[in-house]
């Protein structure tokens, strides 16, 4: 097996099956627990936090591009990540009821975190095909920004294992898919919750886990143009990550659960990936 169709094979797995997954147990539970959901996902930002840290990050380094260019390279993913997360949320939390100057300032629901509310709400008031439909593509992208630094980060890990599925790669795609599994959950509930059948649910949830194949391979694509076109994939793939995990999933798993609990996960996740990279 070639080395594009091993990085589509795995990442089609973390990405599509992965979320896809979620997506069945969402139409079977129809219901979704925040204390299992918020320890999932800081255990998984703690495992990225360290393959960020401790693997890809001294990976650009030594590409020998510069110091520099990594730093910059890291911003620019955090910048951009950033500001597209923001523009979406602009957007559309003025049309959810609960969300008023009283709601913090992040997402305190894997509902909201990828806008699966925003589309409920519109169904829910039973609006029109084309407020659905622009709901839905909200959505979508609200996912895509997240999946695509996430298959990122492995095409990235893989062309700088110069084409070979090395562990942190392997490592990363696991994590992936298990992190998909709850955001296909939040995806799957509310289509069916708005009258969808549970199988076309089902499908349209796995097809939201594209994007990381798509990220998947233009990290790879960058990661084959030369030292410096790998240092600007592995640093914007970092930046975004750790974007995504400061930002985003460790204050959405703490507003999530109340508790300590979310914290020591995180830590957990961080050691077993201290222990996954270095062992």
């Amino acid at each position: 097996m070639d080395a594009l169709t091993t990085l589509l094979l795995t990442t089609s797995i973390a990405g599509v099956a992965g979320t896809g997954l979620g997506g069945l147990i969402g139409a079977m539970l129809q219901k979704n627990s925040n204390r299992a959901v918020s320890l999932l996902l800081s255990f998984a930002g703690g495992v990225m936090l360290s393959v960020v840290c401790f693997d890809l990050v001294p990976e650009a380094i030594e590409t020998k591009a510069g110091i520099i260019a990594v730093i910059g390279a890291v911003a620019i993913g955090v910048l951009v990540t950033y500001l597209l997360n923001d523009w979406i949320d602009r957007k559309t939390m003025p049309e959810i009821p609960h969300i008023d100057e009283n709601h913090p300032k992040t997402a305190d629901d894997l509902d909201e975190l990828i806008h699966s509310d925003h589309l409920e709400h519109h169904y829910a008031r039973k609006d029109n095909k084309f407020s659905l439909f622009v709901a839905g593509i909200v959505m979508a992208c609200a996912i895509a920004l997240h999946n695509v630094p996430e298959g990122m980060t492995i095409g990235a890990s893989y062309a700088s294992n110069d084409g070979v599925m090395g562990s942190a790669a392997l490592i990363l795609a696991v994590l992936i898919g298990l992190h998909n599994i709850p955001e296909g959950m939040a995806v799957s509930v509310p289509l069916i919750s708005g009258g969808m059948g549970k199988v076309k649910a089902v499908l349209i949830t796995a097809a939201s886990g594209i994007p990381t194949v798509l990220g998947a391979l233009l990290g790879y694509a960058l990661g084959e143009i030369g030292p410096l076109g790998l240092t600007l994939s592995l640093g914007f793939a970092s930046g975004a990550m750790l974007y995504v995990v400061f930002g985003e999933i460790l204050p959405q798993s703490i507003l999530m659960y109340h508790s300590k609990a979310p914290a020591f996960s995180a830590i957990v996740g961080i050691l077993v990936g201290i222990l996954i990279i270095f062992v």
